[in-house]
């Protein structure tokens, strides 16, 4: 059988010298375009039987929960027969494709070809179907057994200096079960060095949520969400990357609710949906979702909540006892005084139009809405996050949801909307490198060890330790670490400094091609696999964005007879390595993972009677202690913060560039080279840039340029060969798509206290290319 030579590409493994097509934004999302589009990519993965059986069997009550967001489901009994998004169905189907990568495909393709290759083409070639090897010098992978493996692997970390020479990373794909068996391991094995992908997006959100409100995850519920009166979200792009969103804004919409979208681009979603499960969706207009749509400034949103906080105050000060909940304040609150002070001297009137790039007649406007509105909700995702001022943003808009009383009363709250499907239940169950020390003795109580107490190396500070040589195994449970984490040459040549690298995957992805000394791919079953254990059927759980925790039931056959589940792997992986030094069941919890969830119910708070509560239809909601006014900060209530003033600044001839996603696209892989709603078709590598710094910078729609950031050492890099496309973006801003621009982020520009990337805040200059402009479309 021939095997398609992969195509041309950079040393970033993405194609070059490729055309784009461009045409106008769409001014609405979903439809029928959007099943049309959703049925094609999967009957190209699969066949029509087995595209029927993942479309009938995903997110319902006895099949299995989307891959994909962690958008929650609506109660049993309320949800459609198609209770997914076009995004959904790509996404599970691009799992349950029918091609296969065997031993062949490796013999076929060196390591060093494979490192050149587009992530959309390593994706395209299938599912991994048994473990493979690249031993030292070799640049082939080459088939290994199961035994073989896990021997390998288990004597590398016996042999090292310190267990603090491993790291143990997790992706959100990864469920309840496997989750807490791989932070078990590793703090059996002696190591709280436990990164993840949280680190990368939502850690500002928990580290803002724990100091303001003492829980590190949001508060409300779909419930809560259709009966807002207002709902503003900030820096997020629904309709691609967590499409069904946009059907419980549009509940929220028809009971009478307002919405304001507050972005640096007029994304589709957030303009109009045409819900394809309804008339009005197929032949209609379908719904206005964003009643008002203010278009910010990349990195205004602290200044937007200063200036609205400052308007709130001026209104109580002028209408006593007509604005701020006083009782709440009064009762619930800690350093409200304290508060007013500092935003009086800190809101400057020409600095927030500046950092903005909005109106005061805008912001006054929003102020009018909340002041109108007794339920107020605010839901945001990694536009926020993503910025080295991150943190102080979200306490600032806890600030407003606190002078409003809008905290634990239904229809109000904060929703910081996660992108990966249990990245807020690996945080559950212990997957952090500072887990609580009560969570660490109750760990050690239940097991009869003592887990280390010293914080471990979060994604920034592994990928520094690595680079450092102090770091000699790495082990990824999920994810494509290499593609998701910034500064992509600094953080490939660090992951080729590992002795050995270790990757449990589904699929194959660059990862696996930026490799230690000795690689090893270990193949698991898929989301939507059946999982058939010594015990019998086996199911995980997963935790929704808004706490609800329920079963998913893989419903296909597996991919390969040599696929092990990933609980399989890391109870085998541990036992092998640590044999009888911690009193940890391992073959039982592969045998039945109820196993597993009964001694989580002793470990994690919320958890008590697990088995009975996940096997109930849609599962059960954890405790937030916020809806009850019960507060875990020290002193015992939320807390009004102080936050200074910062905003963005270019140098002339500079612009501030954001990473994206496509449409197209799930996390690190591009499943088209297009953005359909974007209009932007054929290529990715663009950049998107408002037509007047365009005529300012003296370039032009079509002409092709590197993207060169500046970092305050001095230090250059480059992302070559981009296409400029003018764009409706906000003036002085730009963006462009990742994985492939993740180059252009420094290691050390992270966000203040969190450590996250600062992808959506990067300084830039356009280099244009010598040759002549591409024709344009």
């Amino acid at each position: 059988m021939r095997v398609k030579k992969p195509p041309t590409a950079d040393q970033a493994g993405e194609p070059t010298g490729d055309q784009a097509e461009i045409t106008p934004p769409k001014k609405w999302a979903a439809g029928v375009p959007a099943v049309a589009h959703a049925l094609t990519y999967s009957l190209a993965e699969t066949s029509a039987p087995r595209t029927a059986l993942t479309l009938l069997n995903i997110n319902q009550t006895k099949g299995f929960d989307c891959p994909g967001c962690a958008w929650p489901d609506p109660e049993p009994g309320s949800r459609h027969m198609n209770e997914y998004c076009e995004n959904g169905a790509k996404h599970v189907n691009d799992e349950a494709t029918t091609r296969r990568i065997t031993a062949d495909f490796f013999r076929r393709y060196p390591v060093s070809e494979l490192a050149r290759s587009s992530d959309q083409w390593l994706n395209q070639q299938g599912r991994l179907t048994e473990p493979m090897v690249k031993r030292p010098g070799s640049d082939h992978y080459e088939p290994i057994s199961w035994h073989d493996a896990l021997g390998l692997i288990a004597g590398e970390l016996q042999g090292l200096d310190s267990p603090d020479e491993a790291v143990f990373y997790t992706s959100g794909r990864a469920g309840n079960e496997p989750a807490f068996v791989l932070q078990l391991f590793a703090r059996a094995f002696g190591t709280n060095n436990l990164p993840d992908c949280s680190n990368m997006c939502h850690e500002s959100s928990g580290a803002a949520l724990h100091e303001t409100l003492g829980v590190g995850k949001g508060n409300v519920s779909l419930t809560d969400i259709y009966h807002a009166d207002l709902i503003l979200t900030l820096g997020q792009n629904p309709g691609s990357n967590h499409p069904r969103m946009l059907s419980a804004l549009e509940e929220c919409k028809r009971r009478g609710g307002r919405i304001v979208a507050v972005n640096p681009l007029p994304e589709a979603g957030l303009l109009r949906f045409k819900n394809p499960q309804t008339p009005r969706g197929v032949i209609g207009r379908g719904t206005q979702i964003a009643d008002d749509f203010l278009q910010i400034r990349l990195g205004g949103d602290l200044a937007l909540f200063q200036a609205l906080n400052l308007l709130l105050l001026e209104a109580e000060e002028a209408a006593p006892g007509t604005v701020l909940d006083r009782s709440f304040i009064e009762s619930h609150t800690s350093g409200f005084a304290d508060f007013v002070e500092h935003i009086h001297k800190t809101v400057n009137w020409p600095d927030v139009l500046a950092a903005t790039g909005l109106t005061r007649e805008e912001i006054e406007h929003v102020r009018d809405l909340v002041m109108d509105s007794e339920r107020v909700i605010i839901c945001w995702a990694m536009g926020l996050t993503q910025h080295k001022h991150g943190v102080p943003t979200i306490r600032e808009l806890v600030n407003l949801l606190l002078m409003r009383g809008s905290i634990g009363k239904p229809g109000s709250g904060v929703c910081p909307v996660r992108g990966h499907s249990n990245v807020q239940g690996d945080r559950t169950m212990g997957i952090w490198e500072q887990m609580p020390q009560k969570f660490l003795d109750d760990l050690g109580r239940e097991f009869s060890f003592t887990p280390p107490a010293a914080h471990g190396l979060d994604t920034v500070n592994s990928i520094r330790a690595m680079r450092e040589g102090r770091i000699k195994v790495f082990l990824g449970l999920a994810g494509n670490f290499v593609r998701a984490t910034p500064d992509s040459r600094v953080t490939e040549e660090a992951m080729r400094r590992c002795r050995l690298t270790v990757h449990i995957s589904t699929k194959l992805n660059r990862s696996h091609a930026v490799c230690g000394e000795t690689a090893l791919i270990l193949p698991t079953l898929g989301r939507s696999e059946r999982d058939l254990q010594a015990g019998g059927e086996q199911f995980i759980t997963v935790e929704d964005s808004m706490s609800q925790v329920h079963a998913s039931h893989g419903r296909l056959e597996p991919a390969s007879k040599l696929l092990l589940s990933e609980v399989a792997i890391l109870s085998r992986l541990a036992r092998r390595t640590l044999g009888d030094q911690v009193a940890v069941p391992w073959e039982e919890f592969e045998a039945d993972y109820a196993s597993i969830r009964d001694r989580i119910a002793r470990v994690v708070p919320g958890f008590e009677n697990y088995n009975a509560r996940a096997a109930k239809p849609g599962g059960f909601l954890l405790p937030n202690p916020v809806n009850e006014g019960v507060f875990a900060t020290e002193g015992g209530k939320a807390r009004f913060s102080r936050n200074d003033f910062e905003m963005l600044h270019a140098p002339e001839g500079h612009l501030i560039l954001q990473s994206l996603r496509s449409h197209d696209q799930w996390n690190t892989i591009p499943y088209t080279t297009n953005d359909r709603y974007r209009g932007i078709h054929g290529s990715r590598r663009i950049v998107m840039v408002n037509p007047a710094d365009l005529d300012a910078l003296g370039l032009a729609d079509g002409d092709r340029v590197d993207l060169v950031s500046i970092w305050r050492d001095g230090t250059e890099r480059r992302a070559e060969d981009f296409r400029l496309v003018a764009y409706p973006t906000t003036p002085g801003c730009a963006a462009a798509y990742y994985p492939e621009t993740n180059v252009l982020v420094p290691l050390d520009s992270v966000a203040d206290i969190s450590n996250t990337p600062t992808s959506k805040g990067i300084t830039v200059r356009l280099d244009p290319l010598r040759s002549a402009a591409m024709p344009q479309t």
